[in-house]
């Protein structure tokens, strides 16, 4: 019967501890090290739409803020002295229509006098000389008169793509030079702008899962949204790295509003302890082990269904997960 209970003693002490149903072992594992930067709310691309022609600006069709289509027209250059020459080219034209029609008489006569034999080779010749530089002068005025019109057609500034108005920087009535800024337009589609620290560099690549805080003061961790990094340029300026970070739900922000962007700068240890098994009591949470002693625990960020443990617990503590 002794030798039976120091078997049974010798295997009960042999066999690993067994974590019984509503108990939950914690132990030591790496987590992605988040850190809070600033971001702002930028354009994903900024356009600008320039006068073609000089003049002076004489509708505007848009204010800040509006939202225009591509193509839209947006703005109107006029040059009056377009319509001064279009008036001169109007009357070159119609001269050198009587032109013609005087060679083209010319010609018809110089071929039914070579056909009766009174005229010569010569003279029919030169009549249709005559004739096809009249046409052809005609041609080119009519060409000069096209480019004008152009030119006058390019007077209408439309949008160089759908986007939302930011700033108008010239009035009616201000005259413009070729190539001016009418006006800057933001693409509809928003990203976050980063700039981190250049010891953070390495730890950042293009597709990278980033962590967004609420708009305004509330950055909690239940308003937190995820991006994407889209891309990460390859310069440090001023000791930083820009990157951009694509989100969605960024149509009402302002462009240049700030953000809170929480990314991973690498990997920490840390302990992480189920929520169910952290409790609230007179405003300090505890955390019940599996002997029933309760330890007071301070808490980190949320993982999930898991909180992270900055001290109270050790590698390893079984505790209670009702």
């Amino acid at each position: 019967m002794n030798r039976f209970r120091l078997a049974f003693l010798f295997t009960a002490l042999a066999a690993p501890s067994a974590v019984c149903a509503g108990e939950t072992a914690v132990h030591i594992a790496p987590i992605d090290d988040m850190k809070a930067v600033v971001a702002s709310v930028e354009p994903a691309h900024q356009l600008v739409a320039r006068a073609r022609i000089g003049g002076t600006v004489t509708t505007l069709k848009i204010k800040e803020g509006d939202t225009v289509a591509a193509g839209a027209e947006i703005a109107l250059v006029a040059d009056q002295k377009l319509f001064l020459q279009m008036q001169s080219l109007d009357q070159r034209i119609r001269a050198q229509q009587a032109q013609r029609d005087k060679a083209q008489s010319d010609f018809d006569r110089a071929q039914e006098l070579l056909r009766r034999g009174t005229s010569t080779k010569v003279m029919a010749d030169q009549a249709k000389t005559a004739l096809d530089v009249a046409e052809r002068t005609l041609a080119a005025l009519q060409s000069d008169r096209g480019v004008i019109e152009q030119q006058t057609a390019e007077g209408s500034v439309k949008a160089p793509g759908a986007g939302r108005i930011l700033t108008i920087p010239v009035s009616i009535g201000r005259v413009v030079m070729p190539g001016e800024t009418i006006a800057t337009l933001a693409e509809d589609k928003y990203i976050l702008r980063l700039q981190l620290p250049e010891r953070h560099a390495r730890f950042m690549r293009a597709g990278d899962r980033v962590e967004i805080g609420e708009r305004g003061v509330n950055t909690g961790a239940g308003a937190r949204k995820e991006g994407r990094v889209r891309i990460v340029y390859p310069e440090i300026q001023g000791g930083r790295v820009i990157a951009d970070v694509d989100v969605k739900g960024l149509d009402n922000y302002f462009v240049g509003e700030r953000a809170r962007v929480y990314v991973t700068t690498g990997k920490r240890d840390t302990i992480l302890a189920p929520r169910t098994a952290i409790y609230r009591r007179a405003g300090v949470d505890f955390v019940r082990l599996a002997d029933g002693a309760e330890v007071v625990v301070q808490t980190g960020d949320a993982h999930g269904d898991a909180i992270e443990i900055l001290s109270g617990l050790h590698d390893g503590d079984v505790v209670h997960t009702p």
